[in-house]
């Protein structure tokens, strides 16, 4: 077993979302499409990806992204989960394939 710690890379630094915004995310506060996308590569997923794991069109992703529509009722809790158990999102990824 190595004692080394692996550096962290460009791909972690931009996943990462500040401790605060988690915390919003999780109570399903999506104040922006901002939001969803940091959700989105917090857990490493394209649009196309996050999309099909969450059943929705990419149109409708890329419209919440850009801030032209709001996800609502069951979205919300969508996503909520998505923020609390990203692995439950890309494993239902992976079982849709």
């Amino acid at each position: 077993m190595s004692d080394e710690i692996p550096e962290l890379t460009d791909a972690d630094f931009e996943a990462a979302i500040p401790k605060r915004l988690r915390r919003r995310l999780l109570r399903g506060q999506f104040e922006s499409g901002e939001d969803i996308a940091a959700l989105r590569r917090f857990v490493r997923l394209t649009q196309v990806q996050f999309a099909e794991a969450m059943g929705i069109s990419v149109h409708t992703l890329r419209n919440w992204e850009q801030g032209r529509r709001r996800p609502e009722g069951p979205a919300i809790a969508l996503l909520r989960i998505a923020a609390r158990h990203p692995r439950i999102l890309r494993e239902n990824l992976k079982s849709a394939a």
